[in-house]
């Protein structure tokens, strides 16, 4: 291995006692090859095999923690009981070469199609349609959120009897979580919305649920993490002097870590603070003394991925879809064929990447979000 990438394979040890064996870690990617009730396909098990071998952390796709949250056909559930002898298969599966395995647990919210809910009923923080959408989702009571704050606890107990090494909640790219953030989705005037304290208020509660669950059911040292998205796009929305506030309060609920989802690592505020520096610089001043950062957005390259590192301000790197259009991008590394890393994609090689179907379509008909080869030359 070039020398000059050692800094990307050092090992990092979390506050739980989890240690990971380098810098670098799989980021969720919902790739849709679950069976229909949410269990593990042959081609899902293949598919975070080659995807987990190098990196030190693998963060699943995301998994439902009720019916009622079930985004993608074919996506993994974290809903019941019986699916735990499958998802030890996929923990297993993505422990098999030294990786620790997280596994990412959310409700969709109105993101959800209603054919893939039960009785096809949405359900989110207030009856605010998807943009786009013809279905209005009903406003969730009371009660019901509480059931649904103890369904991720009890998603934790299920990551933890199947062997995961922890979970990671996911409160970010417009789910449910990030729906009661936001005052866009979110025009509740109850304990669950109004002030932003009160939109984190559902954030925090299921922060503090899973929290429970670990300690009660792991064994041993267990990894809980939190996902977010820095701004939305939408007015009103989540602006980065939101998200410092809930950053600042999530920093204080004993998480081993916080994973910025961004497209870009080095983007900058849209609005909310006046400052020029990127958000990670934003969220790293705020937080980084009390909960490590883990950082990801177009980061292809070793070198890429060296520089995201030594900025100082985060001290692990998630690579998704590097390791979709290359999943020997460690071992290239690690061999010093780092040169030989793939950067794009051609319209031929689903099969040869174990891509599902679903995730092929938004691959190729989604433009600008991967690099593909023969993109022009066939137009």
């Amino acid at each position: 291995m070039n020398p000059k990438y050692q800094p990307l394979m050092e090992p990092y040890r979390f506050k739980s006692g989890v240690e990971v064996n380098n810098r670098l870690v799989l980021a969720p990617m919902t790739i849709a090859s679950s069976q229909q009730e949410g269990k593990l396909s042959d081609e899902e098990i293949a598919y975070y095999e080659s995807r987990s071998n190098g990196v030190g952390m693998a963060v699943t796709g995301s998994a439902y923690v009720t019916p009622s949250g079930k985004v993608f056909d074919g996506e993994l559930g974290v809903d019941r009981d019986d699916k735990i002898p499958t998802l030890r298969t996929l923990a297993a599966t993505m422990k098999k070469h030294g990786a620790k395995a997280v596994l990412q647990i959310f409700h969709g919210g109105r993101e959800c199609p209603p054919d893939l809910v039960p009785n096809g009923e949405i359900v989110s923080a207030s009856a605010v349609a998807k943009e786009g959408a013809s279905a209005i989702p009903r406003a969730l009571e009371d009660q019901e959120i509480v059931e649904i704050v103890r369904a991720f606890g009890a998603a934790t107990r299920r990551a933890i009897e199947a062997g995961f090494d922890g979970v990671e909640i996911h409160g970010a790219n417009r789910f449910l979580i990030q729906q009661f953030f936001s005052p866009f989705t979110n025009r509740r005037n109850d304990r669950w919305g109004g002030s932003i304290e009160k939109r984190m208020a559902f954030p925090l509660a299921v922060v503090d649920e899973v929290r429970k669950a670990a300690a009660e059911h792991a064994k041993g040292p267990f990894l809980v993490g939190y996902r977010f998205s820095p701004e939305e796009e939408m007015t009103p929305g989540i602006t980065m002097a939101d998200t410092i506030k809930l950053a600042d309060s999530l920093a204080d609920k004993g998480l081993d870590y916080l994973h910025v989802s961004l497209m870009d690592f080095w983007s900058k505020p849209r609005r909310g603070v006046e400052d020029t520096r990127s958000r990670m610089e934003l969220i790293h001043e705020l937080v980084g003394g009390r909960v490590p950062v883990i950082g990801v957005g177009s980061i292809r390259t070793p070198d890429e991925a060296l520089r995201a590192l030594q900025s100082g301000v985060v001290p692990l790197i998630a690579l998704g879809r590097a390791l979709i259009i290359d999943p020997d991008w460690v071992r290239k590394l690690t061999q010093g064929k780092d040169g030989e890393i793939r950067k794009e994609i051609t319209l031929n090689d689903r099969d040869r990447l174990g891509i599902s179907d679903s995730l092929w379509q938004q691959i190729v008909h989604t433009p600008g979000w991967f690099p593909i080869a023969d993109r022009a030359e066939r137009q």
